[in-house]
């Protein structure tokens, strides 16, 4: 097939007759819609502190507002003045369906992260997950899905987990990139082991709102400069999970990398390795080189692909060996000026099959 028109995630079926397993495409819901998924206690709370006006947690807005671009794709937006992807018939129409995927993995970011009420983060996270079997996985079997935690609390966390974990729709748990403490520190661990004792994927995932601004020096004064400056965060979160042991502490710990680009990979992890043998002595426990966990323990999403010129992005492949690395993903409904004809393009013909999907079907356990 021919692989050099420009396509993006929404037409890769021009460019692509072979399998395919989405591996981020986002559902959304509302307070509304989990009041019956609350005990009583959580239903009057919700209702006396008229919480978010009955919406959704203030976070959600801030992470994807409403009228950016890159919150929906315009052709995603129901013209009848309903949520993008809200409903399973949206889902089927513009990805299950339109992309005949064999499995979509869908991540409900619900900004539970914003909510300072511990016990009741804990109470929204798990009518979420209960709304997701109710609503989703019970009605598709094409569909996966990613478990949504309190992600400020490690140990309501990982009770989460043990909770929801063992239901066999659920293959990932959805961690925000932004976090008060960076994911490798030890706090995290009963969070981590909880992940990999139900053989689930840590899902590093666009969003959060921690405590400190999403910059290491200041609140940036745009959502532009806010959002360019995103991939930083991966960054870090990679860094900390290598450096602190997480790996080591949790060998069997599989983290995806969602909706956060891959192109930023190559000179980071050359910068891990470079510092690791000059400075290793500084952290003993890491007794393997960064780059070998990388490929280990680490998967990455295609959206955004975030590519450069064309040879520029084939650099960016070959180093990967997007054979092993990459995984195909919408990020439906946002948008990205993605060309999935220029990275097929880069990609070994041999190896695209995986890219598409059997890196997903192997990471996942599908």
């Amino acid at each position: 097939m021919n692989v050099t028109a420009p396509v993006g995630a929404k037409d890769v079926r021009q460019v692509w007759d072979g399998p395919v397993i989405d591996v981020d495409v986002h559902v959304n819901t509302t307070m509304e819609a989990l009041l019956p998924h609350l005990d009583v206690q959580w239903a009057e709370f919700i209702r006396e502190r008229g919480f978010g006006k009955m919406g959704e947690p203030l976070g959600i807005k801030r992470v994807y507002p409403p009228g950016a671009k890159s919150t929906a794709m315009a052709e995603w937006v129901p013209s009848d003045g309903r949520q993008p992807a809200s409903d399973l018939q949206m889902l089927r129409e513009h990805i299950l369906d339109h992309l005949q995927v064999d499995v979509a993995i869908a991540n409900c970011y619900f900004a539970v992260d914003s909510i300072r009420y511990p016990d009741f983060a804990a109470a929204v996270a798990a009518a979420i997950n209960d709304w997701m079997i109710e609503e989703w996985l019970e009605r598709d079997t094409r569909l996966r899905a990613s478990i949504v935690v309190p992600a400020r609390s490690p140990q309501l966390a990982a009770r989460e987990i043990d909770r929801v974990g063992g239901h066999p729709g659920f293959v990932q748990v959805l961690m925000p990139v932004r976090s008060d403490r960076l994911y490798g520190n030890r706090c995290w661990h009963p969070t981590l082991e909880a992940i990999a004792r139900h053989d689930l994927v840590f899902g590093l995932h666009f969003g959060g709102t921690s405590d400190g601004p999403p910059t290491p020096t200041g609140w940036p004064g745009y959502y532009m400069a806010e959002y360019v400056g995103e991939p930083t965060l991966y960054w870090a979160q990679l860094t900390s999970m290598i450096a602190e042991g997480a790996f080591q502490q949790v060998p069997d710990l599989r983290v995806s990398v969602l909706e956060g680009g891959f192109t930023w990979l190559p000179p980071v992890a050359w910068r891990l390795l470079k510092e690791w043998r000059g400075l290793r002595r500084d952290i003993p426990w890491v007794n393997r080189a960064p780059t070998e966990l990388i490929r280990e323990h680490t998967r990455f999403s295609t959206a955004p692909i975030d590519a450069g010129e064309p040879d520029e992005l084939e650099a960016v492949v070959r180093w990967l060996g997007s054979e092993d690395l990459l995984m195909f993903a919408t990020d439906y409904p946002h948008w990205h000026d993605d060309d999935f004809a220029a990275l097929l393009a880069a990609t070994a013909p041999e190896a695209r099959s995986k890219l598409m999907a059997g890196n997903a079907r192997e990471w996942y356990r599908l």
